[in-house]
Order: C-alpha cells, then sequence, then structure tokens
C-alpha cells in the first residue's frame, strides 16, 4: 500500500511538471532556474539546455531537443530502463545485475564526462 502510493504521488508530480514545462517555455519564462555552473564558470555543465531540450520534446520537436541537449536524448532511454530494472528487480534480478553492472556504468560516466569535455571545447 505505501509503495503504491509513492508511485501515484510521484507520477502526479511528474505530470504537474510535464504541464508546467509543455506550458511555459524556459527560454523566455523568468521561472525556471539558470545554470549556475554556466553563470560562474562560462563553460556549459552536462545538463545545460536540458529544460529548453525536455520543453521541445513535450512539443515533439526532436531536432530541436537533440540541438539543446544531444545527451539528455540518450540519457533518457536509459534512465527509463534503470527506473524499469529497478521496478522489477526482485521479478528480474539478472536485469537489474546486468544494468548496473560497473562496467556499464563507468562507461556511462565516461560517455558523460566525454559529452561535458566535448560540447565545451566546440560550442555545441
Amino acid at each position: 500500500m505505501r509503495r503504491s502510493l509513492v508511485i501515484i504521488l510521484v507520477l502526479a508530480a511528474l505530470m504537474v511538471f510535464g504541464v508546467i514545462y509543455f506550458a511555459l517555455d524556459p527560454s523566455s519564462s523568468g521561472l525556471f532556474p539558470r545554470c549556475v555552473f554556466l553563470s560562474m564558470t562560462g563553460y556549459k555543465c552536462p545538463g545545460c539546455g536540458s529544460q529548453r531540450a525536455i520543453h521541445a520534446l513535450l512539443h515533439g520537436n526532436v531536432i530541436e531537443a537533440f540541438k539543446f541537449n544531444a545527451f539528455l536524448l540518450v540519457a533518457i532511454p536509459w534512465i527509463a530502463l534503470c527506473l524499469f530494472a529497478e521496478s522489477r528487480r526482485l521479478r528480474n534480478p539478472s536485469l537489474y545485475a546486468r544494468l548496473n553492472a560497473p562496467l556499464l556504468i563507468w562507461l556511462f560516466l565516461a560517455a558523460l564526462l566525454l559529452w561535458w569535455l566535448l560540447r565545451n571545447i566546440f560550442n555545441w
């Protein structure tokens, strides 16, 4: 009972945030926070552009979302798969174990760091 309540609350919160991100453009609305790392250093963090990318995705514009933050488009399916494996952890422990293998975690971290470096070198 308690777990289902948590799931319902999380889904409700996601829906509320989805409506907000759909209705308001992070590029022009003063409601959304700016990247502190970018403001302080002048360099983009791996998450820079994610709010605008989510807004573009919610409007069905995948190409624009890719331009805002390409790594996010790769990370979303990966994170969804990991969340699915977590929800089925007891029913399918082998999937959970494979997705949480140290090699995959290190590869994901390496890809994230490479994205961070390349997007600042090539101004992506």
